[in-house]
């Protein structure tokens, strides 16, 4: 590996702790803004969740398609996907923060063992959803600078990552769907 690829590697290491900082706390910032509370006279958006739990469902496809894709050695078709799959990640977040801006949470009313596992799968999903962002953010600067072996190394780490996230955001809603 040559130190040029390190070197175009380290010119995006503050946009990686600026995204990785940035992004938790406008979402965590965001989440706690009710327009309409605010007086605004907005509509709640509770068409969204549906639509964003099936782009977490598709995020996981195209995770897991892009992998066997570069296994098989289909580097563009697994660049394309993985472009996709950022995509994918971001649409997710913009509508999650407008459901949330727009809507009042609604809580899970499950009881007994189910509530545990269903807090333990939220707060899983939470913390690594936060986590993922500065190794997705790693590993795509990787490969974009030709960093191919520490690509793979990060990658090995940030696709169960990121499939977790993408799978039990699905899960979630899932369990929680019966009480909106």
């Amino acid at each position: 590996m040559s130190n040029i690829n390190i070197e175009k590697e380290k010119k995006y290491n503050k946009w990686i702790v600026a995204l990785s900082i940035s992004i938790p706390l406008a979402v965590a910032a965001l989440f706690g803004v009710n327009l309409k509370r605010l007086g605004f006279d907005v509509e709640p958006l509770t068409f969204l969740p549906p639509i964003y739990a099936s782009v977490n469902a598709l995020t996981a496809v195209v995770l897991v398609v892009a992998v066997v894709a570069i296994k098989k050695g289909n580097r563009k078709l697994h660049e394309s996907l993985m472009k996709f799959a950022i995509a994918l990640s971001v649409s997710f977040l913009v509508m999650y923060v407008a459901y949330h801006m727009t809507s009042d949470s609604t809580k899970f009313g499950g009881e007994g063992v189910i509530k545990y596992v269903y807090f333990f799968i939220l707060i899983t999903h939470i913390l690594l959803s936060i986590v993922i962002i500065p190794f997705v953010l790693i590993t795509y600067v990787r490969a974009i600078t030709n960093n191919i072996e520490r690509h793979k190394k990060i990658a090995k780490i940030t696709f169960p990552l990121w499939l977790y996230v993408a799978i039990t955001g699905v899960v979630v809603y899932l369990m929680i769907s019966p009480y909106y």
